[in-house]
């Protein structure tokens, strides 16, 4: 298998990023309108611009690498007997945060990750609805970095910040704008000095990614699709998105289910979180 700095070369990325972008293009056309709302067998919305997304970024993957499987929310029907043998494979959600699109608050994103071995080493998170013209991407790449980019602009770097001295500067934690749960008001109350920021979708990974914020704790149920290309974006930015109960890096395709465990994202690991953690899931 090729490393990846050897899969995805400048020219390549350009061409995703560009695709992506064009795919947010067509999302948007039908945000900008009125649509219909249906929900899945897992009572979760669909709309229009979930399958238009899909079928415009499996084109993509497929017209640029032929060879390399592509699994999509949309398409999740392969058995984990088949997956086994994908060394490497794209992962897309279509449109994450399709309750924020539903709503019109723009905190939805179109996913795509690149999978090697299970980890997750290339991501592109695109919002469309963020910014100006095309909107705002985040994406990272193995060991050569992350960055963030406005309206197909010149990209700048991000990385992870510090934690701060809570002393002096309250922590930033972000939580999920339609996905509560117990524990993460236990691992909350557990912290020092802190303040909440509700966000929609994968763009709660991208504040870490991206040092706008320090931990984002997902205590509630996730798909591997959810989190897979801003997980390779805040690993290319110097953080982490680890199992809460192992602290080891979540890993896609190891088993039947598409479930992730409970996570935090984070930029270093710190003992006062930690047992925070620990105290809120026990």
């Amino acid at each position: 298998m090729l490393v990846l700095t050897d899969f995805v070369t400048v020219d390549f990325r350009a061409r995703l990023l560009e695709g992506v972008r064009s795919a947010g293009h067509e999302v948007m056309a039908i945000y900008q309108r009125d649509f219909g709302v249906e929900l899945k067998n897992d009572a979760s919305p669909l709309t229009e611009a979930d399958v238009v997304s899909h079928h415009a970024l499996v084109d993509l993957l497929q017209s640029i690498t032929p060879e390399v499987p592509v699994l999509s929310e949309e398409s999740a029907d392969i058995s984990f007997e088949a997956r086994q043998s994908w060394g490497r494979y794209w992962l897309i959600d279509p449109l994450d945060g399709t309750k924020e699109f539903v709503k019109k608050n723009g905190e939805f994103t179109l996913n795509v990750a690149l999978i090697e071995d299970g980890v997750p080493v290339f991501g592109i998170v695109h919002a469309p609805a963020l910014g100006a013209g095309a909107g705002t991407t985040w994406f990272g790449q193995n060991n050569l970095g992350a960055w963030k980019q406005f309206d197909g602009g010149q990209p700048t770097p991000i990385a992870v910040r510090e934690l701060p001295d809570a002393n002096y500067e309250a922590w930033k934690i972000v939580g999920s704008r339609s996905h509560g749960s117990d524990e993460f008001e236990a691992f909350c109350s557990a912290l020092p000095e802190h303040e909440r920021v509700s966000m929609g979708s994968s763009l709660k990974l991208c504040l870490v990614a991206e040092g706008a914020a320090d931990l984002y704790p997902r205590l509630a149920p996730t798909c591997e699709w959810d989190t897979a290309a801003a997980q390779a974006i805040v690993t290319a930015a110097g953080g982490s998105v680890l199992n809460a109960y192992t602290l080891a890096p979540l890993r896609c395709n190891q088993q039947e289910s598409f479930l992730n465990p409970f996570f935090v994202v984070c930029g270093l690991q710190d003992e006062r979180w930690i047992r925070a953690l620990k105290e809120s899931l026990s």
